[in-house]
């Protein structure tokens, strides 16, 4: 008889997973600690009660918050000191298990809501970029067999990780990158990358390593090809934008860029969240309340309009309700580029379009198309196609997309 699968959670957890569940938890005791006290504050406020600093209550009361925090940070660091240890000693005697899908998924979501703040503690969390093949990070001391001069990359989108391409349809599992792979003999290589890092943070490092991997590569490269779904689009681009600044040669490489959902003029959902940032602030009582709004990333807070470049973000507030102020960027000259579009309706329509979309992004939005003309990317009309009827992450498996990608990339793949 056949054993139910475990609904343990706890399987599949690694050794470093439990420092750094224990590091969020001392940061979230900590800034709930201090979200109460602002409250406090605030009422004390109004009463003409001063406190020690902006959002910092006075005497007693002041002090008890200091040693609540005080008390969760000597925990927190004497708890990571203990799990430290006890990482070392469980990892030698397990070796290194193979992590699970539904523990990557996990850290996938942590990552795109908060991977900033992972990154700058140190938090064993936080998602390192990689490129895969096959499962694993690639190793050039290992000269991975197989490696053909036809390179396909794979870029997520927002949230999500690279053993996410495999999605269901009907019953059957779809990789998009695998059957291009099989039918038109490209070597699908997957990015796995941290979300919440600005755009282009993430493309800088991506221009980087890809560098590398031209160099690597055991042969010549005569092509690389790009499918990109949801922020993967922006990430390609900011990527682009870097190496032609540097110079770098694997641009001269790139032939095609497929943007799957790509919201390259932002998604309403990001700017509802900047209007709920607005509202918490406009009065005394709820603005420490708009901290928790606040711990949205910067790759969350970059969908609001679609940033790609480090001059879009740098130096300015990124929680401040302003208008888009973006460089407009291109589509690359010489590459041919090509977008898929999904909308839940199941016909074109001005409403639909601009709000509906595939639940998270707009049509508009999806087809490069903007309301000022030096913000609009063009797409060739015969390089755009609009799938009805169809949500966001649904681009992962419909068949009609996997047929669109093949027709789009066999003639110049031949």
């Amino acid at each position: 008889m056949t054993k139910p699968p475990s609904k343990n959670p706890l399987k599949h957890l690694r050794p470093s997973d439990l420092r750094g569940i224990a590091q969020l938890a001392t940061d979230a005791t900590t800034s709930v600690a201090r979200i109460a006290e602002g409250v406090h504050q605030s009422v004390w406020d109004t009463l003409g009660v001063a406190g020690r600093a902006p959002g910092q209550t006075g005497g007693i009361t002041g002090f008890v918050y200091q040693a609540v925090q005080g008390v969760t940070q000597l925990l927190g660091q004497g708890a990571d000191t203990l799990l430290a240890t006890l990482q070392t000693r469980m990892e030698s005697k397990q070796g290194a298990e193979p992590a699970t899908p539904q523990r990557e998924a996990a850290l996938a979501v942590l990552n795109g809501v908060m991977g900033d703040r992972l990154v700058a503690s140190k938090n064993p969390l936080a998602t390192p970029m990689t490129l895969r093949h096959q499962g694993a990070a690639l190793n050039w001391e290992a000269h991975p067999a197989g490696l053909q001069p036809k390179l396909l990359l794979m870029l997520h989108g927002l949230c999500m990780n690279d053993l996410q391409w495999t999605a269901q349809h009907q019953g059957q599992a779809v990789n998009h990158g695998e059957t291009l792979a099989t039918a038109l003999g490209y070597t699908p290589i997957y990015l796995r990358y941290n979300s919440g890092r600005h755009v282009s943070q993430n493309g800088r490092e991506l221009a980087e390593q890809l560098e590398q991997l031209v160099q690597h590569w055991p042969q010549p490269l005569d092509e690389i090809s790009v499918v990109a779904h949801s922020m993967g689009g922006l990430l390609i681009r900011s990527a682009l934008h870097v190496a032609r600044q540097q110079a770098l040669s694997w641009p001269g490489k790139l032939k095609n860029i497929v943007f799957l959902g790509t919201p390259h003029h932002g998604a309403p959902l990001e700017r509802a969240g900047n209007w709920l940032d607005t509202l918490l602030g406009s009065t005394p009582y709820t603005a420490p309340l708009a901290q928790l709004g606040k711990l949205r990333s910067p790759g969350v807070t970059d969908l609001r309009y679609g940033l790609v470049l480090d001059e879009d973000w740098h130096g300015r507030d990124r929680f401040e309700r302003a208008h888009d102020q973006r460089a407009p960027v291109p589509l690359p000259e010489g590459v041919a580029c090509y977008a898929v579009a999904a909308t839940l309706a199941g016909k074109r329509s001005a409403l639909a379009d601009r709000l509906i979309g595939d639940g998270l992004v707009p049509l508009r939005s999806a087809l490069g198309q903007h309301d000022e003309a030096q913000r609009c990317l063009v797409f060739a009309k015969d390089s755009q196609r609009i799938v009805y009827r169809t949500g966001h992450m649904e681009l992962l498996s419909r068949p009609e997309v996997t047929q669109q990608l093949l027709h789009w990339l066999a003639p110049l793949a031949a």
